[in-house]
């Protein structure tokens, strides 16, 4: 079937195979072969990206090196596979694999497998020869487990079981010291197994939507990590060593947890540039928060949080701050120093006014107030020369400052839901010139 195709004579019998198996999907006429050969390079790169057709594979001096058969609703592989003994890359995503071949052993070569979305409970024994694997993908299978033999894959880097129903992870993942991206999110993990923190080069690590209500203070042992998701789960606190990971640079997600505060360390986190703690119980913030400088966005959105330390104006390089479903009654005078903030989102608060600083905020393009107590805004607001939206619905204004007609780039007013006696003179000047106002 692959005989225009110059490849060893047991790799094309291989390839044949799978193309029946192809054919009995649906996926391939009968007698037709598997798109590809060596002009398919520019579909492959061996480097780590993936082929862009679903079903081709790619082939050099007369070895296939690659094969994507993606979303083909295959049941089965040939026993067969096990010939194509110089495969790198191996793409099944998006079948209905329930088991592989016991010869994927042989495939001695192979770095990199993708078996996401697939129907798999577990990962045969065999999985262990693949000796020079280097990524393995295996999101939103069924697994219950990984194989406890894990550890003999020694020169893999990247580990994706997101999306399982894994309740553990065997010890001996600790063993797998080349590992510097691991994702068990989506998961049944009651506890993080010590072993873990042994892996020392990890870069990412994901832990989200999980069941963990503690995180070991091992973590902190991890001084790699640039990004680390902890979203999800059932955190009541976390430990201080968590201050220990410098090198975040990234990513910090504590979203949706059961956290009433954050440790005091999490100031010593100077690299990183993005944190959330939505959807928690936070009724303060720790005075180190300053110490983020070069946080550029942070969102504390539903929680409980009743006042701001004054240090947050040391966040010099925020861009967005989004506090919208808290209890603030006031905002620090120090909100005015957050020269570089676009973004402030403020609604849903019990805010009776702003401090005058916030005319500071010379880079702001959105401001958002609804549902607070304002009685009346500062003149401040009219230096905001960058102010692309306001928005104060559900308030309780009574009147307006004529310098918000100042604000030469807003684009949208919305005054709804307020109790103003009389609209002001300059609101006409606005949708004059443009701005779409919603009274």
């Amino acid at each position: 079937m692959h005989a225009s195709i110059d490849v060893r004579t047991t790799e094309a019998a291989a390839l044949t195979d799978l193309a029946a198996a192809l054919c009995a999907a649906g996926h391939l006429k009968e007698g037709e072969p598997i798109p590809g050969g060596r002009a398919a390079e520019d579909s492959f790169s061996l480097g780590g990206s993936r082929s862009t057709e679903e079903v081709s594979f790619y082939s050099r001096n007369r070895a296939v090196l690659a094969l994507s058969l993606r979303y083909c609703e295959l049941t089965s592989l040939p026993d067969s596979l096990g010939r194509l003994a110089g495969l790198r890359q191996l793409d099944l995503t998006g079948n209905q694999l329930c088991a592989l071949p016991e010869s994927i052993r042989d495939l001695l070569d192979l770095q990199s497998l993708y078996l996401d979305e697939n129907q798999l409970t577990s990962l045969p024994s065999s999985i262990e020869g693949l000796v020079g694997l280097r990524e393995l993908h295996l999101d939103r299978n069924r697994l219950t487990s990984l194989p406890a033999t894990l550890d003999r894959l020694t020169r893999l880097e990247r580990l994706n079981a997101r999306g399982n129903r894994l309740g553990a992870v065997p010890e001996s993942l600790g063993h797998l010291t080349g590992l510097d991206d691991l994702r068990l999110g989506g998961n049944l993990l009651e506890s993080v197994p010590h072993a873990l923190f042994r892996l020392t080069n990890l870069v990412t690590l994901d832990l989200s939507e999980n069941r963990l209500s503690s995180i070991p203070a091992g973590i902190g042992d991890l001084t790699r990590l640039q990004m680390l998701d902890l979203g999800h789960n059932e955190l009541t606190s976390l430990p201080e060593e968590l201050g220990h990971l410098a090198g975040l640079s990234g990513y910090l997600y504590l979203s949706n947890n059961r956290l009433t505060s954050v440790p005091k360390s999490l100031g010593n986190l100077v690299k990183l540039a993005y944190l959330n703690i939505t959807d928690n119980r936070l009724t303060s913030l720790p005075d180190t928060i300053g110490g983020l400088a070069s946080l550029r966005e942070l969102r504390l959105y539903n929680n409980h949080l009743a006042d701001l330390p004054e240090s947050l104006g040391d966040l010099s390089n925020l861009r967005e701050l989004h506090l919208w479903n808290n209890e603030l009654a006031s905002l620090p005078r120090s909100i005015g120093n957050l020269r570089s903030l676009r973004e402030l989102r403020l609604q849903d608060n019990r805010l009776a006014s702003l401090p005058a600083s916030i005319g500071a905020l010379k880079r702001l393009s959105c401001l958002d107030l609804r549902n607070n107590k304002l009685i009346a805004l500062p003149e401040s607001l009219g230096d905001l020369s960058s102010l692309a939206q306001l928005d104060l619905r559900a308030n309780r204004l009574v009147s307006l400052p004529d310098s918000i007609g100042d604000l030469a780039n807003l684009e949208k007013l919305d005054l709804r839901w307020n109790k103003l006696s009389a609209l002001p003179a300059w609101i006409h000047r606005l949708e004059q010139r443009g701005c779409a106002v919603l009274r």
